[in-house]
Formats: structure tokens, sequence, C-alpha cells
């Protein structure tokens, strides 16, 4: 309530990990869009559990839109990189037919997206392969470029011969500087626990820059340690500052 009290319009009910692993997530979405009313509410998930039951719920309960990310070609690099049952990929993929069809056959307004990681060389051919597959029963697919993700998987991905980018620099399509990072300026992140993030790539809490628990979201946002990391970015000089290990900048 108090972000939307702030003037924030959207609202994304997932950070890192799985959404539907919320056993409530559907009356999340009912809360930010009847009660809090965020003009917009959004998810993104990896597919494995959205079931039909599950996403009827969450559009009738408000859901603007469903992104799902495909980031593997097939069941074999599934399993591969994400180290799961190879049969989750086929899952995958089904439940996001069954989305399109569920959301046409009842008549409800959500949007149904996907994004993929636009890898080079032979895995780049095998991802759009996938792409084509898929292109029907989506409102929109859109390519990302490989992120190294605050230089937390830059090795893992670098053995494996695939060029990524610098920074947090949007899709491939409409692709911008890595500093001054946009993130900073527009996008709030907030953990199960209640800190507020400055990067959608904190997977061990570096980028904390408040506590929600103990203080507003206001005060964290325009917090002393937030504002000292937007002024770096808008020097174009992240030296010292959280930011300084992400390829934004090495």
């Amino acid at each position: 309530m108090e972000m939307r009290e702030a003037g924030v319009e959207e609202i994304g009910l997932f950070y890192l990990g799985e959404s539907f692993m919320c056993k409530w997530l559907e009356e999340a979405v009912y809360f930010a869009k009847h009660v809090a009313k965020f003009p917009y509410v959004f998810l993104t998930t990896n597919g494995s559990l959205v079931t039909e039951e599950r996403v009827k719920k969450c559009m009738e309960n408000g859901l603007d839109s469903l992104k799902f990310s495909l980031n593997y070609a097939d069941e074999d690099q599934f399993f591969e990189i994400a180290q799961v049952k190879k049969k989750l990929f086929k899952t995958m993929i089904q439940n996001i037919k069954n989305a399109r069809k569920v959301r046409d056959e009842n008549n409800l307004k959500c949007g149904i997206y996907a994004s993929y990681i636009q890898y080079d060389g032979e895995q780049g051919v095998r991802m759009e392969g996938m792409a084509d597959e898929m292109r029907p029963y989506l409102d929109e697919l859109y390519a990302l470029p490989l992120y190294n993700q605050a230089n937390l998987v830059a090795e893992e991905e670098e053995e494996r011969g695939w060029a990524m980018t610098a920074g947090n620099r949007g899709r491939l399509d409409n692709l911008r500087d890595p500093i001054p990072c946009w993130a900073v300026f527009q996008e709030g992140h907030i953990t199960w626990d209640g800190k507020l993030s400055a990067c959608c790539f904190d997977h061990d809490g570096r980028f904390h820059m408040g506590d929600l628990i103990e203080t507003s979201f206001m005060d964290a946002w325009n917090s002393d340690k937030f504002i000292a990391l937007r002024e770096a970015h808008l020097k174009k000089d992240v030296t010292g500052t959280v930011c300084e290990t992400c390829v934004a900048y090495a």
C-alpha cells in the first residue's frame, strides 16, 4: 500500500526464485490489483508449476501480464544447466500452451509473454528453434542478452564459450548503456524478508539499500546509501561501490 501511495504504478510479484512456489500467489495478485490498486500487476515464471487452475485464478484476480523465461533450447540443455529432471522441460512448454488456452477460452485479459537468451553460435541456432515453436502461443516473444548477473555467473558461462553483455542493458532490440544503470533509478526490488535491493541480480544481499521492516519504502529509496550509488552511476564511475564487480564496469 505504501508503494502505491508513493506513486508506484507497476508491481511484479516475484524476485529471485520461482513465483508459483508461493502457495498464496493468487491472493497476492488480488490484493495488489484490487486492494492496493496497482494499475499493472505482473509475474515472471519458469513455467514448471504453472497449472491451468492457478493461471486461471491469477488472471481472474487481475493479473495483467504473465511472462515465461525460456532460457533453454531443449530438455537436454535444461538438464545440463538447470540440473533438474528433463521431463520438467516438456511440462514447462505444455504449461505455456495451456496458459494461452485458459486465457482465450475464458476471455480473460492478461498478456502472455516470454523472453529467451539470445546466445551466440550453435546455441543461438538451437534457441531459435524453440522460439519458433512457442511464438504462436505468445503475445510477444523477445530476446535478451546473456547477463553475467553482477559477475556471479561469468566464469561458468565463459567456460561454455558464450559471450556475455555488460550490465543490465534490457532487451536486445532496445539496449541501453550499462552505466548509468537504468535500474537503480527506476526499479525497487524487495526481498522475501523485507530488504530493498538496488539490483535484480542481488543473489547474496550485497545490494541491499534498506530494511523495510524498520523504515518506510520512501526512506529506504532515498537513503544516503542509495543516493550515493546513483550519484556514482551518474558520474560513470562506480569504483568502490557494490556495482564495481559487475561487467558494466569491469
